[in-house]
């Protein structure tokens, strides 16, 4: 058994440390902002994410699992450090670093012997270097000289399901300098290691790469289909039997070919830009990269191009939006394309009702500057009612089973816009409304 801390409760840490708690081990989340760690000690999770508030109340009631402000006696009383903190992406599309870097100052100023930091958050190649050399500077100016090693250990974590992912993962990736630091890490993930789980051990900049590079052919991946799409809309073909038959071919694998209108979250359209311009840096661009991420901002404002060309004016009316974060089972909506097309829909005159399970309340700020057409509904019945457009925006389970005889009750609207291709063009259109698809 391992005692680890967690600097940063957000997404990635609070998972992390909740998880490795289950695995047996005795974690402590640290933070500095206090109000998120008293609500933590008290079963008051920030962030929505399916089965684990379970799991953070079940390992805090047997304490292998607390929560503290105070990272001095984190860093004392533990082994293992794991940073996860932020790495918002800068005016230039680089990763900022100022948070990882002051946490890594931070762990060499309290220091009392030998400690592993595990670099979690997704960072840029080089970044366990820059890492590294905070740590020995800091250590050097305290006039100490503590062994330690730095490691590179990637989140391959899906909003929605981040619990399964991290205790049934594809793999486990450790970047490190040193056969000691592999076996500690080894050991805070023997629970894995036992079942069998894959390990990719390498060096700490491969182990970066790994990440960078995973999000980005997944982005592009996204975005192949989606210009795709495009492209059948305007020749008569069905992006979905097109994707379904790719999908069968062994090399290409059916997963990430659902058109739509576009990616967002806290990770593709962050680490696209980070990996490309660190491309930049070293004077090896990547294009096709490059060209994702244009791409997918086209698609974007492609769905309000296809919604008031379709209304031929959408000025005055009022659209029903069902669903605003970047994917469902998430109340994220970093980067989502709602964020985009709900705007840029009220710029042309358009009034909104929205309803999305877990979306109003970040929704609610995220789309401050838009409020004064909004209406944000408490079902989706409710947003439906006397409107003239539906625009279904996130796949969530409950939109996926409508009751269109209830839709015609409620005075639903005729133009039926499906950005996720949940329903079946023929049958909609037989029921008499508006119906428009991505690619089909």
């Amino acid at each position: 058994m391992s005692k680890i801390a967690v600097v940063g409760t957000g997404y990635v840490g609070l998972v992390s440390g909740a998880i490795l708690s289950d695995f047996g081990h005795t974690i402590t989340c640290v933070d500095i902002d206090e109000t998120k760690i008293n609500n933590l000690k008290q079963g008051i999770i920030p962030i929505y994410e399916p089965g684990l508030e379970n799991v953070v109340k079940k390992n805090y009631k047997n304490k292998r699992l607390d929560f503290t402000t105070n990272i001095k006696e984190a860093v004392e009383n533990n082994d293992v450090i794991f940073i996860a903190v932020g790495t918002p992406p800068a005016d230039d599309g680089s990763a900022d670093l100022q948070y990882v870097l002051a946490v890594a100052k931070s762990i060499a100023e309290h220091m009392n012997g030998y400690k592993v930091i595990v670099d979690k958050s997704t960072v840029p190649i080089g970044t366990g270097q820059k890492v590294k050399a905070m740590i020995q500077e800091t250590l050097i100016s305290r006039g100490l000289e503590y062994a330690f090693d730095v490691v590179s250990n990637p989140e391959f974590l899906r909003e929605g399901s981040a619990v399964q992912d991290f205790t049934h993962p594809d793999r486990v990736v450790i970047g490190a300098e040193s056969d000691r630091a592999f076996e500690v890490m080894k050991e805070v993930y023997r629970v894995l290691y036992i079942n069998e789980t894959p390990f990719v051990e390498t060096n700490i900049e491969t182990a970066e790469m790994i990440k960078y590079a995973s999000n980005a052919f997944l982005a592009m991946k996204i975005t192949f289909i989606n210009e795709v799409a495009n492209v059948c809309e305007q020749v008569g073909a069905d992006v979905q039997k097109v994707a379904k038959a790719m999908g069968q071919d062994g090399r290409i694998s059916p997963k990430f070919l659902h058109a739509g209108p576009g990616y967002g979250g806290s990770c593709f359209p962050k680490d696209t830009m980070a990996l490309a311009r660190i491309a930049q840096d070293v004077g090896e661009p990547i294009s096709l990269i490059e060209t994702t991420v244009q791409a997918n901002e086209r698609q974007k404002k492609r769905m309000v191009d296809k919604i008031v060309s379709a209304m031929e004016d959408v000025n005055g009316k009022t659209i029903a939006v069902l669903g605003i974060t970047f994917k469902p089972k998430t109340d994220d909506m970093r980067d989502a394309p709602s964020l985009i097309i709900l705007p840029e829909l009220v710029s042309r005159g358009a009034k909104l009702k929205i309803y999305d399970p877990e979306g109003k309340k970040e929704g609610t700020w995220r789309l401050k500057n838009i409020e004064e057409a909004i209406e944000w509904s408490e079902d989706t019945y409710d947003a439906i009612k006397d409107t003239e457009a539906i625009v279904l925006l996130t796949e969530w389970n409950e939109f996926r089973n409508l009751d269109f005889d209830k839709l015609r009750d409620i005075n639903g609207g005729e133009f039926f816009f499906d950005l996720r291709n949940i329903y079946n063009k023929a049958t909609m259109l037989e029921k008499g409304f508006k119906y428009y698809g991505v690619g089909v």
